[in-house]
C-alpha cells in the first residue's frame, strides 16, 4: 500500500507542475481536465501527508522518551500521532476502495406511481418534492424532463435531472421499490392503505460515452401537454425517441425549445442504455454476492414510510428513523450517509 500511495502523492505534485506550465495555463479545456484529475486523488494525498506527519511526529516522540525531562510530555505526543496514524490508515483503507466511475457525474431520476392508483400518484409527487428539495440543499439544480401529473396534483411518473458534483454518489441508493402506509384524504372510514411508488437512478452518461447506431433511433415531435390534456404551448416542440432494437421510449416535453428537449431526451436514452448493460454485465456477479445494501434492482423494496407512526425504514441496512416529516422534507444525509457507510463496510470486508 506504501508504494501505491507514494506513487499517487508523485502523480499529484506531476500534475501540480503540469498545470503551471503556460501552454496548459492556457488551454482552459486541458486545464480543467488535469484539475479534474487532480480533484480527485486529493483526498487520498491529504490523508497520506497527515498520515506521514504523524508517523514522523511518533518518531521525535519516540527518541525523547528516554529523556527523564521530556518522558511526559513526549509519551502524550507519541500516543496522540499513533492514534492520528491509526485514524488515516483506517481514512486512506476507505479512500482507495474501487471507486464508481459514475459518482461525480449528474443523476437522472425516473419516478413512477406503481401499486395504489392516485394514492401512488401523490406518493410519487411526494417523493418527487423530497429529492427536490435535496438537491436544493445542496445548491444542486434540479430539472424535469418529462412530467406526466393526476387530476388531483398527483403524479404518475417523472423524469427529471439533478446537475451537480457528485449528485449520482448521493443518490444512487434510492433505486427500488419505495412503500407509503397511510390514511388516504379520500378514505372515510381511517384505514391505512399501502401503496408502492417505483424509482430508477441513472448516471447521465453522454453520447460519447454509449455509442448509438443513428439508423436505431425513431424520433417524433409533438405537442407538449399537461394534465387534463391542457396545451402547454402550440407548437410541436416536445421529443419522442424510440430506440428500435430494444424498444426503450424517452420523452421530453419540459423545454419550449424542441432542440432542448431533443438533447434532454438523447441522454435520458443514453443513460438508460448504459444501465441496461452495465446491469446485465453484473447480473452473474449480483447473483454469486448480493449486496447487503442492494442492488438497485428496480423490483427491490427497499423503504417504507409509515405515517401513522412517522417512522421511515430501510430495509436493506435496518436503520428505521421517526423523522418521516424531517425526511419527506428533504433532510436525507441521514439515511444516505448511512447507506454509504455500509456499502463502505461491505466492501471493506471482501
Amino acid at each position: 500500500m506504501q508504494e501505491k500511495l507514494i506513487a499517487i502523492d508523485e502523480k499529484y505534485r506531476a500534475l501540480e507542475d503540469r498545470m503551471q506550465e503556460p501552454e496548459v495555463y492556457s488551454d482552459p479545456a486541458l486545464y480543467a481536465k488535469l484539475a479534474r484529475e487532480q480533484k480527485e486523488i486529493q483526498p487520498v494525498v491529504d490523508a497520506y501527508r497527515r498520515y506521514e506527519k504523524a508517523r514522523s511526529d511518533m518518531e521525535g516522540a519516540r527518541e525523547l522518551l528516554n529523556d527523564p525531562e521530556f518522558r511526559e510530555i513526549a509519551q502524550e505526543e507519541f500516543d496522540a500521532a499513533q492514534a492520528e496514524m491509526a485514524l488515516m490508515e483506517e481514512e486512506i483503507r476507505i479512500l482507495l476502495l474501487p471507486r464508481d466511475p459514475n459518482d461525480g457525474k449528474n443523476v437522472i431520476i425516473e419516478i413512477r406511481g406503481g401499486a395504489g392508483g392516485e394514492e401512488a400518484a401523490l406518493f410519487a409527487y411526494n417523493l418527487y418534492r423530497m429529492y427536490s428539495m435535496y438537491a436544493e440543499s445542496k445548491r444542486w439544480k434540479p430539472e424535469i424532463a418529462n412530467l406526466n401529473e393526476t387530476e388531483l396534483g398527483g403524479i404518475k411518473e417523472v423524469s427529471f435531472i439533478i446537475e451537480g458534483d457528485g449528485a449520482y454518489s448521493r443518490f444512487k441508493f434510492e433505486s427500488g421499490v419505495h412503500r407509503v402506509q397511510r390514511v388516504p384524504e379520500t378514505e372515510a372510514s381511517g384505514r391505512i392503505h399501502t401503496s408502492t411508488v417505483t424509482v430508477a437512478v441513472l448516471p447521465e452518461m453522454e453520447e460519447v460515452d454509449f455509442e448509438i447506431n443513428p439508423t436505431d433511433l425513431q424520433i417524433d415531435t409533438f405537442r407538449s401537454s399537461g394534465a387534463g390534456g391542457q396545451h402547454v404551448n402550440k407548437t410541436e416542440s416536445a421529443i419522442r425517441i424510440t430506440h428500435l432494437p430494444t424498444g426503450t421510449v424517452v420523452e421530453c416535453q419540459d423545454e419550449r425549445s424542441q432542440h432542448k428537449n431533443r438533447d434532454r431526451a438523447m441522454k435520458i436514452l443514453v443513460s438508460r442504455l448504459y444501465e441496461e448493460e452495465r446491469r446485465k454485465q453484473t447480473a452473474q456477479l449480483a447473483a454469486e454476492r448480493k449486496s447487503q445494501v442492494g442492488t438497485g434492482d428496480r423490483s427491490e423494496r427497499i423503504r417504507t414510510y409509515n405515517y401513522p407512526q412517522g417512522r421511515v425504514t430501510d430495509h436493506r441496512i435496518g436503520l428505521t428513523l421517526y423523522k418521516i416529516e424531517q425526511i419527506l422534507n428533504g433532510a436525507l444525509d441521514e439515511v444516505i450517509d448511512a447507506l454509504i457507510m455500509a456499502d463502505r463496510a461491505e466492501k471493506l470486508n471482501s
